[in-house]
């Protein structure tokens, strides 16, 4: 007597044990980060069923996917076309960057005048506060942190309408900005920054706070800008990135 036994990849039989959301989510940070590492780039055209084959899944949560990431900003959907990456546009990060600016330039003005001062406050000093040997080294984790740094200063002013535009804001620009921790350099830029950012605002130096804080997110902006020229030219023409 004979068993007809079938072998099934171990990877396939947990998918097929995936919840529809959970696949669903899965897809749209593989796809999200195909994006953010210029693996997929702006412009690119794909389809659904494309996705579907890569992916090992049904057209369904491939277009879940799909729409959300299309509310975020991230691809557009093209009339009997598919899907396209959405074209990589610098007038419009650069407008992100000045609603951004303003909102935190608010915020610190807002700090400095509190009599109260944030709780949250001591939460980022015991982070950026720290002797350069306690610095982390590690860019992604310095990103994550940086990131976290300016949206407390903003929920530390207890306006929670505000600090809801700037995470919708940050998510907005989170494809570039990250790419700010590539180079060392930048890591302890950002320590010292941050740590003269915070000392003006813990002593009320409103003026100078603003300043620092302007200088700091304007840096970050033009270092960015740089790396994302330079990644766009090197992701579509990787012989030439060999070459330089």
């Amino acid at each position: 007597m004979t068993h007809n036994t079938r072998h099934v990849n171990p990877v396939t039989a947990i998918r097929r044990k995936e919840t529809p959301e959970n696949l669903a989510e899965r897809i749209y940070a593989r796809l999200k980060d195909e994006i953010f590492d210029f693996q997929l780039l702006p412009g690119d055209r794909f389809t659904e069923n494309e996705v579907a084959e890569r992916m090992e899944a049904s057209r369904t949560p491939v277009r879940e996917a799909l729409f959300r990431l299309q509310r975020e900003g991230y691809v557009d959907v093209l009339y009997r076309s598919g899907w396209q990456v959405k074209p990589f546009d610098f007038r419009f990060f650069e407008e992100i960057y000045d609603v951004r600016i303003i909102l935190e330039l608010a915020a610190v003005k807002k700090l400095c005048e509190q009599e109260v001062q944030s709780s949250l406050l001591e939460d980022l000093k015991r982070i950026w506060l720290v002797e350069p040997e306690q610095r982390i080294q590690d860019p992604q984790t310095v990103a994550v942190l940086d990131e976290r740094f300016h949206h407390m200063l903003v929920a530390a002013t207890g306006n929670q309408e505000m600090a809801k535009m700037h995470q919708a804001i940050t998510e907005r620009i989170r494809i570039i900005r990250r790419l700010d921790f590539s180079k060392m350099a930048r890591i302890e830029a950002t320590y010292m920054e941050h740590g003269k950012i915070l000392g003006a605002i813990l002593t009320r130096r409103v003026e100078q706070a603003q300043r620092l804080l302007k200088t700091h997110i304007e840096a970050s902006k033009a270092e960015v800008r740089k790396i994302t020229i330079h990644m766009l030219h090197s992701a579509r023409n990787p012989f030439a990135a060999e070459d330089s």
